[in-house]
């Protein structure tokens, strides 16, 4: 058994909703709930929206190799109605979920990388990490989840519901 940590994001919709859907596909398809994160609210990280983003961290033990949950977590989204993107730009979106870290496991390749390569960027993705495990240690950066915090440049606000 192998866990993953996820990422949910979006601003379209009943986003609160959405999250509650997918945390259920997400059982079903690639493995055990662990923990959940509270959700946090954070403005568009990258681009310019109205509507801020909902997040949320969740761990999955599983049995799927990490392709495998990517795949999965793809059509997961585009079942609960995610368009391709049209831009290669960052846009609002329904539901984006991310693969942050897969055990201790570092990924280089066309399709996907993990950690995710932006984590250590993100207020919105280190505070719910932060909630559930602060002293997980980035395997690539060898800095705990905490240190990841205090060193973030982002300054965006980012408000725990």
């Amino acid at each position: 058994m192998s866990t993953v940590i996820l990422l949910l994001g979006g601003n379209r919709g009943e986003t609160e909703k959405v999250f509650q859907q997918a945390i259920g596909l997400i059982e079903q398809q690639i493995g055990l709930i662990q923990r959940i994160s509270s959700m946090y609210k954070s403005p568009p990280w990258g681009f310019e929206d109205e509507q801020w983003f909902l997040n949320q961290v969740i761990f999955v033990e599983t049995t799927l190799a990490a392709g495998s949950v990517l795949e999965k977590t793809q059509q997961i989204e585009r079942d609960m109605g995610r368009k391709k993107k049209t831009t290669t730009h960052y846009e609002g979106r329904l539901l984006d979920i991310d693969i942050l870290f897969y055990d201790n496991v570092i990924i280089s390749s066309p399709n996907l990388t993990i950690p995710h390569e932006r984590i250590h960027l993100r207020r919105f993705t280190l505070l719910p990490l932060h909630e559930l495990t602060p002293g997980f240690i980035h395997p690539v950066m060898n800095k705990s989840i905490a240190e990841l915090l205090k060193e973030c440049p982002d300054e965006s606000e980012v408000k725990k519901l």
